[in-house]
């Protein structure tokens, strides 16, 4: 199969072309391609950021839910241990006029429950705080997940309309996109603070 030839001049006029435009379009095109790449890397870091602060919001949401399964337990065990005093009240009353020996004991034993319950209260109110300190952790985390978010989102809405400018030959559509970028750099800058 017989290629054509190209001319020596064609193609140094080619080549002179690309050099003088960039990649045989505008000089614009150049910078409009490296904002592009720039806004892609910025897109894929807050992406990463944005899936690992929601793993972590959900991590901190389920201890906070292991947290109030024990405390539930711990409220569970606090009102049998009372159930058990007031019986053990009863029965003393109930025996105090017969057998103020076992009346006596009975006592004991209510008052023993009663004590016992104080500590369970106290974990119990302690595994509550700890559910509360965990949802709010998890809120905190998943605020800085979305801050994340809104930096991928407008990262890929800037990136589209770079491509549709390249397409079209638009200056002022990729100016439109940059400012997308910029909004999403700001919101990259507010999820690493950590701003809510």
């Amino acid at each position: 199969m017989p290629e054509e030839d190209i001319e020596t001049g064609e193609l140094k006029e080619q080549l002179h072309h690309t050099v003088e435009h960039g990649q045989g379009g505008p000089r614009w095109t150049q910078v409009l391609s490296v904002s592009t790449a720039l806004l892609a890397v910025l897109a894929a870091v807050a992406s990463l950021l944005s899936g690992a602060y929601s793993n972590d919001a959900l991590l901190a949401k389920n201890d906070g839910v292991l947290q109030q399964a024990k405390a539930s337990d711990a409220w569970s065990y606090f009102q049998a241990k009372g159930t058990r005093a007031a019986v053990y009240a009863v029965q003393a009353d109930g025996l105090a006029k017969s057998e103020p020996a076992a009346a006596a004991r009975m006592r004991q034993e209510a008052d023993r429950y009663r004590d016992e319950q104080k500590e369970i209260q106290q974990q119990a109110r302690e595994l509550e705080k700890k559910v509360q300190e965990d949802d709010e952790r998890a809120e905190r985390l998943l605020e800085r997940h979305h801050q994340f978010a809104r930096a991928v989102t407008f990262s890929q809405i800037a990136i589209a309309l770079a491509a549709i400018a390249a397409l079209m030959k638009k200056k002022w559509l990729w100016f439109v996109g940059l400012g997308s970028g910029a909004v999403g750099v700001v919101f990259l800058i507010r999820g690493l603070a950590g701003a809510g």
